[in-house]
């Protein structure tokens, strides 16, 4: 038994005829599975924690011992699903991508073809355990939410934020021209962004201060953005993350760095720092936007970041 959770609206719309192609060939195929379509922000967090709720997951002899829940969407879809997983031992996630930037799937090195994903899907090569990350948040009483491919503060979570708001994407995605939409609200976003002051503590450790923080990301995969390769050397096995700072009062330097990012060599110029770890703390001295894959947390001044190393069982 496959248990799909499929965001019909995902790719500025294209995700239910995608998953209208997927489900005629799991019939034609005649493979047992139930499929949960969403509705609204939050539905796959809701429909991943009721049916993965321990006294709820059927016995392992239905389902070879593992349950299977395949998410079919963006990164942000993905991200909802994570985050309403009841991990353990039995729990096994799979990815389908038909988002727009689709940053996760590049770091998972999943075929662009949702045919070929469900084909892998059906007779995977392997089930690894891989990492995710932890973001922690809130003013008081902190909140956590997974992440599977990055989080960020600032400028990056701006321009989530902005795409979010915005029709643009839907318009583009009629033209099959979805990606663009990062690059149209991080131009509208760049020119308005003020830097602000803060700093970062690694390991509750070193403390590193920054009077111009543009953004600061952190990876668990290379790209984000729709491409921007911000942690090129991220690996999703070893146990870590790796943080990102853009920190420089020069938006012409800063334009070079996002620019050169595109291609993983930003980290040769001054106004980038680049850091391996486990936990990390970060300051700033105003409130700025947190997201987790894309998914904006909310504005905030402290935040906490964590490596959970290999708590996840993935289908590839």
């Amino acid at each position: 038994m496959l248990y799909f959770i499929v965001n019909p609206d995902s790719g500025g719309g294209r995700g239910y005829q995608v998953w209208k192609n997927l489900e005629r060939k799991l019939e034609n195929k005649k493979i047992e599975y139930r499929a949960f379509l969403t509705a609204a922000p939050g539905d796959a967090v809701s429909i991943a924690e009721k049916f993965t709720v321990p006294d709820s997951l059927p016995k392992p002899e239905e389902t070879d011992g593992l349950m299977k829940i395949i998410a079919v969407g963006g990164d942000g879809t993905i991200n909802e699903v994570l985050n309403g997983l009841h991990l353990s031992d039995r729990i096994v996630l799979g990815f389908i991508p038909t988002g727009s930037g689709n940053d996760l799937a590049k770091g998972l090195k999943l075929s662009p073809s949702p045919a070929k994903c469900l084909k892998r899907i059906l007779h995977p090569a392997e089930i690894r355990k891989i990492d995710y990350g932890i973001l922690s948040y809130g003013d008081g009483c902190m909140e956590h939410r997974r992440f599977l491919n990055s989080a960020g503060a600032g400028f990056d979570a701006n321009v989530n934020r902005d795409i979010r708001k915005s029709s643009l994407k839907q318009h583009l995605a009629l033209l099959n021209m979805q990606k663009l939409s990062y690059f149209f609200a991080g131009a509208k976003e760049f020119i308005r962004y003020k830097p602000v002051k803060g700093y970062l503590i690694l390991e509750n450790v070193k403390k590193i201060e920054f009077n111009h923080i543009f953004f600061t990301s952190f990876h668990i995969h290379p790209t984000e953005g729709g491409g921007y390769r911000f942690a090129p050397k991220a690996d999703d096995a070893d146990g870590e993350l790796t943080c990102c700072i853009v920190h420089n009062h020069s938006k012409k330097q800063v334009a070079r760095i996002l620019a050169s990012s595109i291609f993983g060599n930003h980290l040769k110029y001054a106004g980038v720092r680049s850091y391996n770890f486990t936990e990390a703390k970060i300051h700033t001295d105003e409130p700025v936007y947190v997201h987790t894959d894309g998914e904006i947390c909310g504005c905030f001044t402290d935040i906490e970041v964590q490596c959970a190393k290999q708590q996840l069982k993935f289908i590839f």
